[in-house]
């Protein structure tokens, strides 16, 4: 199987996606969508982006590796009544079942960030949407101080080397690279704009709940666990991963914790 495909196929990240619903809500706020609008949605998970999208009257079309979350993502599209929105498998370096310059948006929420061949990924993304459409995506900053930056840094101390060519998804968050990987699609460095944005995580659980649904469900976390356990070193990482949650906590009931994360915004022209 496909190594990515793996990753999150493990566990079931839709336990981590429900404290993220508020967040992926507030960000459709924000795109400008307008009915009858064709939207991808890449590395959609269960549809935290796609199904409010849906909601605000656009056609969507969800797309993540992992065939759990799209069946999670139809059944949600299905519970909520929407016709205008449908899941399927794919892979983000390899969009080959989707049109050319199809799309108005497409968007991709911390999901095509953690594809294996960033380049492959730009040109593809680059490819279903039509001229003058948008790309948005959302990546997390490496090294930043927030929460995801220092679960993925956190977890990667604890966890074997990558394998040789690994690309790491964090430099997604790196503008110059980005860039590079968009000029590399055929864009001009002028149609790609970024800005530095906040995604908030709310759950009812209190810090350590919510740290556990990341060591019991979402794959990059699960693997650290794995690792460490073997090491000895299982409870150092239980530690480490605790005082972090609960260091960024600002709610006194409970779990809520903002994460900064680029935004890019890619124009392509008409």
């Amino acid at each position: 199987m496909n190594p990515n495909q793996a990753l999150w196929e493990k566990g079931d990240f839709t336990q981590v996606a429900a404290a993220m619903r508020d967040s992926g809500a507030a960000l459709v706020d924000r795109l400008g969508i307008t009915p009858g609008m064709k939207l991808l949605d890449l590395g959609c998970g269960d549809g935290t982006t796609a199904l409010p999208a849906a909601q605000r009257g656009a056609e969507v079309t969800g797309v993540d590796i992992s065939r759990p979350l799209v069946e999670a993502g139809n059944r949600r599209a299905q519970a909520a009544g929407l016709k205008n929105l449908r899941f399927q498998q794919g892979d983000a370096c390899d969009l080959r079942d989707l049109p050319d310059g199809y799309f108005d948006l497409v968007v991709s929420i911390f999901g095509a960030m953690f594809a294996p061949r960033p380049f492959d990924v730009a040109k593809a993304m680059v490819r279903v949407t039509r001229p003058g459409g948008r790309i948005v995506m959302g990546n997390w900053i490496p090294n930043d101080p927030t929460l995801v930056a220092q679960i993925l840094r956190i977890s990667a101390a604890y966890s074997p080397p990558p394998p040789e060519g690994f690309v790491s998804p964090m430099t997604w968050g790196i503008e110059s690279l980005v860039t590079e990987r968009f000029v590399a699609a055929g864009l001009p460095p002028g149609a790609i704009a970024f800005e530095r944005d906040s995604y908030t995580f709310r759950d009812p659980a209190p810090p350590a709940g919510f740290l556990q649904k990341f060591r019991q469900f979402y794959g990059p976390t699960m693997n650290a666990f794995e690792a460490a356990e073997k090491a000895g070193r299982a409870d150092d990482l239980q530690q480490e991963l605790q005082a972090l949650f609960e260091s960024h906590n600002t709610s006194a009931q409970g779990t809520e914790i903002a994460a900064a994360f680029l935004r890019v915004t890619v124009t392509l022209p008409r």
